[in-house]
């Protein structure tokens, strides 16, 4: 069904596995990569239009998956016309985007609201165009299978960092529904709707800097919120002129600007990096089940440690992230052998 989540397992959803329905065929025209006015019936009316041929394969639901927060993310949805859609905050304003592939597999993208050709002017880069897949070289049976088999993976570049990190911040220490169910409720809450045709009605863009450090403390406690993780996002809204200077940045400069906020730190700066920098040796340490996964996916080892996963990672050195991918799509996980992490939500109390 449309909108929800690929019917794998968890691990390979975490891998940024989302199905987006095979279209019906091209949308409606536009010219060859550049952007314009558009008007039309139905979605695209009034829409900014933009044509991209992408130089090599490209999936949308594996380039684009990584930034979706749930199967109920009120930012992200797919339509069963194989249609992408992203509500996202620009330096120019609030944006609505929708991205397709046309029959002769050219990208075509509709773009609404004030931030529309600053999504546009993006597009190539949000669908991997910086990305350099060619410098992978898999060096282990199941991570080449899988590279294998997904040859349109790219990585994304958003070129938005705060976008990126408030959620991962969510995500601290607690089960991936609770952080989902969060991000739902603030975004709803404090955000404002998506601008755009009917299809965008229920879609919401998440609210700018100044509205999540004037979110009061009970605003967070009702998102089920704890006070440490409301007090980083505060802080880091507060300077996020200077954290979104860290997108132009070189991945180490800009994992260091990002962990120079307190409460962030390397699993928080990787997590954003990988999403709004490209950053495909962005390897995400302290994770609670990553090196496990890995461990136990190249070697049958269930219980590697961050030393361990990097030991195995090394032969990827500049394109771990990637690797890391890669195996998590591959689904090959150790069997669960003690209880589900405990569930919570504190704004029942």
């Amino acid at each position: 069904m449309a909108g929800r989540f690929d019917p794998l397992n968890r691990t390979a959803v975490r891998g940024g596995r989302t199905q987006v329905p095979p279209g019906p065929g091209p949308g409606p025209a536009a010219a060859e990569d550049g952007a314009g006015a558009g008007a039309g019936a139905g979605a695209g009316a009034g829409a900014r239009r933009r044509r991209w041929s992408p130089e090599a394969p490209l999936d949308l639901g594996l380039t684009l998956g990584p930034l979706r927060r749930g199967p109920a993310d009120p930012t992200f949805r797919t339509t069963p016309d194989g249609s992408v859609w992203r509500a996202t905050r620009t330096p120019e304003g609030p944006a609505t985007l929708r991205v397709s592939r046309a029959a002769d597999g050219a990208i075509e993208a509709e773009a609404w609201g004030p931030g529309a050709d600053w999504v546009l002017g993006a597009l190539p880069a949000l669908l991997g165009a910086d990305d350099d897949p060619a410098a992978f070289v898999p060096r282990h049976r199941l991570v080449h299978a899988s590279h294998r088999s997904r040859p349109g993976l790219r990585l994304t570049r958003t070129g938005l960092v705060l976008e990126s990190l408030i959620p991962v911040v969510l995500e601290q220490k607690v089960t991936s529904d609770e952080a989902y169910r969060s991000w739902r409720r603030l975004v709803r809450r404090y955000g404002e709707p998506a601008p755009g045709p009917q299809e965008t009605h229920q879609m919401y863009v998440m609210p700018d800097a100044r509205a999540w450090a004037m979110i009061p403390s009970w605003g967070w406690h009702q998102a089920g919120v704890d006070m440490k993780r409301s007090s980083t996002i505060v802080r880091a809204a507060r300077v996020a002129a200077r954290l979104e200077e860290a997108a132009a940045m070189e991945p180490a400069r800009a994992a260091a600007r990002l962990e120079a906020v307190p409460g962030i730190g390397p699993w928080t700066s990787a997590e954003t990096l990988q999403r709004s920098n490209g950053a495909a040796d962005a390897v995400t340490t302290g994770d609670l089940h990553l090196p496990g996964i890995i461990g136990y996916a190249l070697t049958g080892e269930r219980d590697a440690d961050d030393e361990r996963m990097l030991e195995l990672l090394a032969p990827y050195e500049g394109q771990r992230h990637r690797a890391a991918r890669l195996i998590l799509l591959a689904g090959r996980t150790p069997p669960r052998r003690a209880p589900r992490m405990y569930r919570s939500d504190i704004a029942r109390f």
